[in-house]
């Protein structure tokens, strides 16, 4: 039987160096490496941005989103506030909290606090 592993998560974006500048400056997250396509590790787990030049690419209205742990969320919308970063509104579900915003390229990331 055919093994499969985990690769990454990866979004598509249509201007590098701008995605680079919004995940390390906004979000924080650490460049590990860059040739075609630019890598963070989230915890352990590869996240990629792959450019592309087509016009129509999967948009983030599926299931998959790239989901950020806070232990404050207000203190996280805050920080995005100033940093001119609209969020949604705060939603409360049975586990957790969370709002949602969107990176240059409209992908969807979510910032989540756990109940």
């Amino acid at each position: 039987m055919m093994q499969y592993r985990f690769d990454c998560v990866f979004y598509y974006v249509h201007e590098l160096d701008g995605a680079i500048q919004f995940y390390e400056r906004v979000l924080g997250l650490q460049l590990e490496s860059r040739d075609v396509v630019a890598r963070f590790r989230v915890d352990g787990v590869l996240f990629e941005l792959v450019p592309t030049t087509e016009s129509r690419v999967p948009s983030g209205q599926g299931n998959a989103r790239l989901t950020l742990a806070v232990d404050d969320l207000e203190q996280a919308v805050a920080d995005l506030a100033r940093k001119n970063v609209q969020t949604s509104a705060v939603h409360a579900v049975a586990n957790g909290r969370f709002v949602t915003l969107h990176d240059p390229d409209g992908n969807e990331v979510v910032v989540w606090q756990y109940a």
